[in-house]
């Protein structure tokens, strides 16, 4: 046995023992992730629920999703009011999605099995969608249109339903273009005058030229009302279109509800559809999911707005901090004294990659938020004060504390590689006659660009899941706009974005539907996840390509 230690396999054993267990609890976490959150995309049938409570001697039917199930011990049960047998000892109970919010106490409630039926699954039950309220769950009984009306016996109802859905999605489009568009974009012009005429006063312009100014400002802003009148139109003619369909549906409790067809967004008939139906459907709901909008506090919907500013975010992040960590990196590394100040400044920052990140939040908010962008506003943006432009949190100011917060990591990294390269190679190439400068650009530096593409790595894996700070400094639980838009300059860094990490915890902590988040919570971690793994990959290949590259070139 003491031979065996001596020979060092036990500590092989133990660190294949500890990596085997680290990747297994990896994909473990992954795997749990991918279940729980992406299955909720998979239409679940409908169940027909029929439930006999012998004390009160009332017969209950629900209609809706099993969403889970659990083991509890029956004494819970007896404390919830029912009567148990007595050689129970545990009992099942039931969490089902009945949706029809509005209409109900609460879309998610729980069921004892005690008295309940076996579970059916009737033909014909239509689960929606809606923009408002949930999802609805019951049986089709009318569809009106002004004078028209189909009866939901009707051979020709479901095709004049999917038209109609249609026509709405169509007009939904259209409406949403014009408020956030067309619309938008006079708002920003009508507002650009505003700031102009308030920049004359404050440069002092008088006489004639401050009447000439004004007079071509009121014009502006009298082919801007006008074509606002105009879109206006045609905003209340499609609000008035929207509001003629409706479809009249049947609960289990015999009530009819209407239900316009603008606050449908989809229809599907869960327990009619085939296995390829299903996947079909399936694979439109995980798309919609990365594509679309949150909606219902976001935890309807979906995350694209959290997508696309997570990564704006980073990728700003990653153009400001490569420039300046290489360049500190290769100042302490080949041109900085190498003596008590070089140390103290090199313990520093290694100290600086242990902070809290939400310290890096409190100066971010204080040094770039009140005092730089307070300054930039002042300087730049006198006109349109007491509104801040740059001086509130926005995506430049989120970039740049992330920025300072990864810093460390990329100036350690490049320390690494420069110290890597033989000092054989130097002097050789002083040797060639290259003065120290050539030496360190054209040789040095190439031969070192994997190591800093290994902080760039490390930089972007930690920017793209931290939370803490980036909820001080430019991120919000809904952002109105997209930071990159059609409209100049194309990309604004004063406004607010979306962010999926903060989204992750606004969906798991701050929502008023824990149930109907808890889903989504998961399919948003894994999209997280998935978003930082691809950035990593991409980084590591282009790492690796450089490092064949330069391996060929010094063979």
């Amino acid at each position: 046995m003491k031979h065996w230690f001596k020979s060092g396999s036990p500590w092989i054993w133990l660190t294949a023992g500890a990596v085997s267990l680290s990747v297994i609890m990896i994909v473990g976490l992954l795997g749990l992730i991918a279940v729980r959150g992406f299955s909720h995309f998979w239409p679940a049938p409908v169940a027909q629920i029929a439930i006999h409570d012998p004390r009160n001697q009332v017969e209950e039917t629900l209609l809706g999703e099993i969403a889970r199930s659990e083991t509890v011990t029956a004494t819970l049960a007896r404390e919830a009011g029912h009567v148990v047998p007595e050689n129970l000892s545990v009992v099942t109970r039931y969490l089902i999605k009945q949706g029809n919010r509005e209409q109900v106490s609460s879309d998610f409630v729980w069921r004892f099995d005690l008295g309940m039926a076996p579970f059916t699954y009737p033909k014909g039950v239509y689960a929606i969608e809606r923009r408002t309220w949930g999802d609805f769950y019951g049986f089709p009984v009318a569809l009106q249109l002004e004078q028209q009306h189909w009866q939901a016996t009707d051979a020709d109802f479901a095709k004049a339903l999917n038209d109609l859905l249609e026509q709405s999605h169509q007009r939904h489009q259209a409406i949403t273009r014009i408020e956030r568009q067309d619309i938008g974009k006079i708002n920003s012009q009508m507002n650009a005058l505003r700031l102009q005429q308030r920049q004359l006063e404050l440069d002092g312009v008088k006489g004639r030229a401050l009447l000439e100014a004004k007079q071509g400002i009121a014009q502006q802003e009298q082919a801007l009302q006008a074509e606002y009148a105009e879109l206006r139109t045609q905003l209340d003619q499609l609000y008035s279109e929207q509001e003629k369909a409706q479809l009249r549906m049947r609960m289990m409790n015999g009530k009819e509800v209407a239900i316009a067809l603008a606050d449908i967004v989809a229809i599907t008939m869960p327990n009619d559809m085939t296995l390829g139906q299903k996947w079909a459907e399936y694979f439109k709901q995980v798309g919609g999911f990365l594509s679309k909008e949150p909606r219902e506090a976001n935890t309807e919907g979906g995350i694209f707005p959290a997508i696309f500013g997570t990564i704006t975010m980073v990728f700003i992040m990653s153009i400001m901090v490569t420039p300046f960590g290489v360049l500190a990196a290769i100042y302490l590394r080949e041109y900085a004294k190498q003596g008590v100040v070089t140390r103290l400044v090199r313990i520093s920052v290694y100290n600086l990659a242990g902070v809290p990140s939400i310290v890096y939040g409190v100066f971010g908010l204080g040094f770039f938020i009140y005092f730089l962008g307070g300054n930039i506003d002042r300087i730049f943006y006198e006109a349109a004060l007491p509104s801040p432009t740059f001086g509130t949190p926005g995506l430049f100011w989120a970039s740049l504390t992330l920025a300072l917060l990864t810093l460390p990591v990329v100036i350690v990294s490049t320390e690494e590689g420069l110290a890597r390269i033989p000092s054989t190679i130097r002097q050789g190439s002083l040797a060639l006659g290259a003065t120290k400068s050539e030496t360190l650009w054209r040789v040095v530096v190439p031969l070192a660009t994997p190591g800093m593409m290994t902080g760039l790595i490390l930089a972007i894996a930690r920017a793209a899941g931290e939370v803490a700070p980036l909820m001080l400094v430019g991120v919000v639980k809904l952002a109105p706009t997209l930071p990159v838009d059609g409209e100049f300059p194309f990309v604004h860094l004063e406004r607010k974005i979306m962010h999926l990490g903060f989204h992750i915890f606004d969906v798991g902590f701050q929502s008023p539907n824990v149930e109907a988040a808890r889903p989504l919570v998961y399919a948003t971690a894994l999209t997280l996840v998935t978003l930082i793994v691809v950035l990593n990959i991409t980084a590591i290949s282009i790492r690796n390509r450089l490092r064949e590259k330069y391996r060929n070139d010094s063979d």
